[in-house]
């Protein structure tokens, strides 16, 4: 059986990753594990520092529970590197390279509205983009299909 998988991804402002990670997966806010009703109140079970505070992690889910979690962490220090492990975002649809092109064009364009920047482009086949804290993702679109 295969692991399942969550990633986790630390930043300065966790709010502002959460949101826009949302917008990019089509994520929500994973709900708090039973029995708790709000991630508050599950928070305040582990008698944590006054200065960890619940808005310091946005918890995410695919709600379709398919795609892992994502965690986003406040931490003290900045990104300082490129990072070692990011995520693909995989544009669908059928057609030829032009097409496929036009959909990751699309899609870059939305995520830029929602914060991120174009790093990079590798024209008809991907680009290298950064979210709103310089975390690189790649969008591309899915495999053709042999």
């Amino acid at each position: 059986m295969a692991s399942n998988i969550s990633l986790t991804l630390d930043c300065t402002d966790a709010k502002l990753l959460g949101d826009f990670w949302k917008t990019a997966l089509g994520y929500v806010d994973e709900p708090p594990p039973a029995p708790f009703e709000t991630r508050e109140e599950w928070h305040a079970s582990f008698n944590l520092p006054a200065d960890d505070s619940v808005d310091d992690v946005a918890w995410l889910c695919d709600p379709e529970g398919v795609g892992p979690r994502l965690s986003i962490l406040k931490v003290p220090e900045p990104k300082t590197v490129k990072n070692r492990l990011h995520i693909d975002l995989r544009v669908p649809g059928h057609g030829d390279a032009d097409e496929r092109w036009a959909r990751i064009e699309a899609e870059a364009e939305r995520l830029v509205k929602a914060g991120a920047a174009i790093l990079e482009e590798y024209g008809g086949h991907h680009m290298v983009m950064a979210d709103p804290e310089g975390n690189e993702f790649c969008v591309a679109a899915t495999r053709p299909e042999s």
